[in-house]
């Protein structure tokens, strides 16, 4: 019965944690009998059981319970498989939003090796406008796990496809993730290539697209401040933080400190 595997999937990660605080008594019991059930059913034929499994998936990555080997040997190729471009459409849905949403819980060595050049198919699937959408929603957070090389090499190319959709909801998507992808590349490749882009989503014919830009404008300028002068930065949770100056809360060590913080694009499209 699906119930009976949704509830099953619901167990796995508590029972992941008790293996391993018990670790010596139970040194192998997750990895030969509860991630290969994990695995399973990430391709199981009922959406809820997928869905459990996902969550339950997603958990155990949070956690640092799914060794690196599994990751790359179960995992990836399993969601590479799920995402290909002949896979059924909804199965390639449910796999392009877990790699997305794993991304930042993975090496960056195994996301930019094993699931980046899938990623960046996917950002050009002409067949489905939710794999893009997907894409686009979560751009800024593959930059991050990635970093600067990878993102101006492989990903800013892609970025420019998906701010010139066809499809207003992509430019929108690109447009509220635009100060997480501005964050992490070079200066030089924000001002000649990232500003032209921007001032594009600004002048869009879609009334969405513009508003969405001019949402990110004060995020997206924030990025080329100095962050030692400025006091910006941007913190774990993706939110954009701004301290006042050292000499600034000297002086004023009486008064309580009021830190302005702006919410990331990627954060609220999370």
């Amino acid at each position: 019965e699906p119930t009976v595997r949704t509830e099953l999937m619901e167990q796995i990660p508590p029972i992941a944690i008790f293996l391993q605080e018990s670790r010596p008594k139970f040194p192998t019991a997750f990895f030969e009998y509860l991630m290969p059930i994990v695995v399973r059913y990430l391709t199981d034929v009922n959406n809820q059981v997928r869905k459990a499994g996902q969550e339950a998936l997603l958990i155990l990555l949070e956690q640092d319970l799914v060794a690196q080997s599994d990751i790359e040997n179960k995992v990836c190729p399993i969601l590479l498989d799920l995402s290909a471009p002949d896979s059924d459409d909804e199965y390639k849905v449910e796999a392009v939003n877990i790699i997305c949403k794993m991304a930042s819980m993975l090496s960056r060595t195994t996301v930019e090796h094993m699931l980046l050049p899938r990623f960046c198919e996917l950002c050009s699937d002409g067949k489905l406008f939710q794999v893009r959408k997907i894409c686009a929603a979560n751009f800024g957070d593959i930059c991050n796990a990635v970093g600067q090389e990878a993102t101006e090499r492989l990903l800013i190319p892609k970025f420019f496809e998906l701010c010139s959709d066809s499809v207003w909801g992509m430019r929108k998507a690109c447009a509220e993730c635009f100060m997480a992808v501005s964050y992490t590349t070079s200066p030089e490749v924000r001002r000649s290539k990232l500003s032209p882009l921007f001032i594009s989503l600004i002048s869009d014919t879609c009334r969405w697209v513009r508003q969405a830009a001019f949402q990110s404008l004060g995020p997206f300028i924030s990025t080329f401040a100095n962050p030692s002068s400025a006091g910006l930065y941007i913190r774990e949770d993706g939110t954009l933080s701004i301290r006042p100056p050292a000499q600034d809360v000297n002086s004023n060590s009486c008064q309580p400190s009021n830190n302005i913080t702006v919410m990331s694009s990627s954060a609220n499209a999370a």
